[in-house]
C-alpha cells in the first residue's frame, strides 16, 4: 500500500432532490462525505475528469426499463465515466500509486473502488481524458449498423454533441463524399463547418424552417446513412429522405431525454414504414453489449487517428467539483460544444 498520507474525504456530487421536469442546478448538493482506509481487493484514485452525459436525465427520470444502469433517487451519487490516478492500491494487485485508469464512478474527487472496476489507460489514446470520448457508438453505429460505403452521403442529427461532434468525421474517415449535421446553434454549426468538416449543417427549431424542408434542400437526391441521436421530427425526416437501400442506425433519442414533459425514458415518433418497405430501408438501434468487439477496436482506430490529426476530439471543459452541479442542466440546455468534461 502507499505510504503517503491519503485523503480522509472525498466531495461528490449528490441528486438533492429529483426534480419534476428537466433538473436545475438546485436539484444537487456537492457534499463532503468520510474516506476509509484501502483494503486489500480495493483502490483508492483521484479523479482528475469526468464525463456529464445526457443518460443521466433518464436515470434521474426514472425511467429505466430494459437500461443496465440504475435508477438515481434523491440522496444518490451521480456516476459516469472518470480518468484518474491510483493513490493507493493493494501491494499484490495490478495497480500501483500513479497509474492512470478509467473508471464509472465520477462526480466525485476521490473513489475508493474494487480493483475488478478499475481499467487501466489503454496506451492506444495519446492522452487520458480521450477515453472520455463517446465515439464508440457511433463508430460502432456507423461499421455495424448503418456501415458507410465509398461515396456515400450521411446525415447525423444532434451533431454538435458528444456524439455527432465525432460521428461526422468518423464518416468521412469511412469514406462518406457529403457528410450533412443538425443543431439548434448557428455558432455551432458553423463550428461544425468550419472546424470538423460538415458539408452542411441543418438548423433546429421553431424559429427556422421545417427539418424536413431543410433536408430536401441539402440533399435533393436523398441520404444513404443516417445516424440518428436525437429521434422525434429529425429521425422521421430522416426516414423519408432515405435513398433505396439506405441504412439507417438510432444511437440516441435526445428528443425525448431532453423534453421537460417526459421522464426521459420514451421518444416516439410517426414514422411511414411503408416508405421504408418500398425503399428497403434499414433501421436499428445500436448496442454496445450486441457487439463486444467494438469497444477496443474504436480505441486502436481512434488513436491512431488521434496521433495522426486525421481527428479532432472536442470537447467543452468545466472547472471544479464546485462547477459541476450545474453541467448538467448546461449541456441540456445546449450551452456546450462536443463532450462535456469536468476537470478537477
Amino acid at each position: 500500500m502507499a505510504t503517503a498520507a491519503l485523503p480522509r474525504t472525498a466531495r461528490e456530487v449528490r441528486l438533492a432532490a429529483r426534480p419534476d421536469g428537466l433538473p436545475e442546478p438546485r436539484h444537487f448538493a456537492v457534499v463532503r462525505r468520510p474516506l476509509t482506509d484501502p483494503v486489500p481487493g480495493r483502490v483508492l484514485v483521484r479523479n482528475e475528469h469526468f464525463l456529464v452525459f445526457p443518460g443521466l436525465r433518464t436515470l434521474i427520470g426514472g425511467e429505466t426499463e430494459g437500461l443496465p444502469l440504475p435508477a438515481l433517487a434523491s440522496g444518490d451519487t451521480l456516476f459516469g465515466p472518470a480518468v484518474g490516478e491510483v493513490l493507493a492500491a493493494p501491494g499484490d494487485g495490478p495497480f500501483r500509486p500513479g497509474d492512470r485508469v478509467v473508471h464509472m464512478a465520477g462526480w466525485r474527487d476521490h473513489a475508493l473502488l474494487p480493483a475488478a472496476d478499475v481499467t487501466p489507460v489503454d496506451p492506444a489514446l495519446p492522452t487520458p481524458v480521450a477515453h472520455l470520448a463517446q465515439g464508440s457508438a457511433p463508430y460502432g453505429a456507423l461499421t455495424r449498423v448503418a456501415p458507410v460505403r465509398t461515396g456515400d452521403v450521411v446525415l447525423v442529427t444532434g451533431a454538435a454533441g458528444a456524439v455527432g461532434t465525432l460521428a461526422g468525421q468518423i464518416a468521412r474517415l469511412l469514406g462518406a463524399a457529403r457528410v450533412i449535421g443538425s443543431t439548434g446553434s448557428p455558432h455551432k454549426a458553423d463550428r461544425l463547418v468550419r472546424e470538423l468538416g460538415y458539408d452542411h449543417v441543418l438548423l433546429c427549431g421553431p424559429e427556422y424552417p421545417p427539418f424536413a424542408e431543410q433536408l430536401r434542400a441539402a440533399a435533393p437526391d436523398g441520404v444513404d446513412v443516417v445516424l440518428d441521436s436525437v429521434g422525434g421530427e429529425q429521425l422521421a425526416a430522416a426516414l423519408g429522405a432515405a435513398r433505396q437501400g439506405a441504412r439507417v442506425a438510432v444511437v440516441g433519442a435526445l428528443a425525448g431525454q431532453l423534453d421537460a414533459d417526459r421522464g426521459g425514458g420514451t421518444a416516439p415518433v410517426e414514422i411511414d414504414t411503408f416508405r421504408l418497405l418500398v425503399r428497403g430501408v434499414s433501421l436499428g438501434g445500436y448496442l454496445g453489449t450486441d457487439h463486444p468487439g467494438v469497444g477496443a477496436e474504436w480505441l486502436e482506430r481512434f488513436g491512431g487517428w488521434l496521433r495522426s490529426g486525421a481527428i479532432r476530439f472536442p470537447y467543452s471543459t468545466v472547472e471544479g467539483i464546485d462547477r459541476a452541479a450545474r453541467a448538467l442542466p448546461e449541456l441540456i440546455a445546449g450551452r456546450h460544444f462536443g463532450a462535456v468534461v469536468v476537470r478537477l
